[in-house]
């Protein structure tokens, strides 16, 4: 699928698809077999740029805009999706949507962040940063899920949590760390899946879970690389180097045991091909929810609090 929005990086594959475009448009010529070359010679560039990429060409192939969000893989993958709203005390935050859905046949909760594709969309949806009623408002799910004996299915996409002043006076890191010690606590199991940006806190705050997914060009991480860098350098200028540092793809962290998985974009990113998206993903959680649902919930518990325990613990040895 052809793009609008083009990052630095696949320029030399828009060029040679610009010449296609212009062999097709002559008249009176027959160019199949040099139309055929030059497509053939587009396959193979884009397979080897994407198959070297660097981390932060992955940071941006996780924020291109045309990138599917949580309500795009709801409305591709689930059916009978029911948005609920609203945190029960102060409003509903856009930048978290969930509800009950299907999958398969099988119910689910599904929790997620909700970036907009225009300005006006964005600015309705925070750019997918919430606020601490956007928290309270899936902690209000979880226990739904919990209630009714519903496995959770949560899709983190977001720069972080909104750090404006009403949101630390209606206490933000007080709403993200009830959700994790709930999380931690809920008797249904709980899929995390990492579409798209993994940022902090932010993310963290519906992410803990059995099993933790990671889309093959996104990132997860402490801190963004433009603020690593800000802090570190005192500069944005640093970003790449920041990324590099962080170790911040769904390949590092996989070695560190932060994830579980890695699902597979198709080449050129989720975006190129939202429906094979879709499918490799509908078809990974199917599977990993099978699994999760003939475990005990109190193996299921013991392990998920062992999971995050385990994380950045290490032993000194004296030699």
């Amino acid at each position: 699928m052809a793009t609008k929005y083009t990052l630095d990086f696949e320029k030399p594959i828009i060029e040679l698809e610009q010449k296609i475009q212009e062999m097709k448009a002559l008249t009176g010529v027959n160019l199949d077999e040099e139309i055929y070359s030059f497509e053939e010679k587009i396959t193979n560039l884009r397979a080897d740029i994407y198959k070297n990429l660097t981390r932060w060409q992955r940071v941006q192939i996780a924020r291109h805009p045309e990138r599917p969000y949580t309500l795009d893989y709801i409305n591709g993958m689930f059916t009978d999706f029911n948005e609920l709203h609203g945190d029960r005390k102060f409003k509903d935050d856009p930048a978290i949507v969930g509800g009950f859905a299907t999958l398969g046949k099988q119910a689910v909760l599904v929790v997620g962040h909700q970036k907009g594709r225009d300005t006006k969309s964005n600015i309705y949806r925070n750019f997918g940063m919430p606020n601490p009623d956007g928290y309270r408002k899936a902690f209000r799910l979880f226990q739904l899920a919990e209630k009714f004996g519903k496995p959770i299915i949560c899709f983190l996409d977001t720069p972080g949590a909104y750090p404006g002043i009403e949101a630390e006076e209606r206490g933000q890191a007080e709403a993200i760390a009830r959700n994790l010690l709930t999380m931690v606590q809920l008797k249904v199991p709980i899929i995390i899946v990492i579409i798209g940006e993994g940022a902090s806190g932010g993310a963290l705050g519906i992410g803990i879970g059995d099993r933790i997914l990671m889309l093959e060009n996104s990132w997860y991480s402490v801190i963004a690389p433009e603020s690593c860098s800000s802090i570190l350098w005192r500069s944005w200028d640093y970003k790449e180097q920041a990324a590099e540092a962080l170790k911040l793809t769904a390949e590092d962290l996989i070695q560190f045991s932060i994830i579980d998985r890695i699902v597979e974009e198709p080449i050129g990113g989720a975006h190129r091909s939202p429906s094979i998206m879709f499918d490799t993903l509908q078809k990974t959680l199917q599977e990993e929810l099978s699994k999760l649902l003939k475990t005990p919930f109190s193996k299921l518990k013991s392990k998920r609090r062992e999971k995050f325990l385990s994380m950045g613990v290490w032993n000194e040895v004296t030699v």
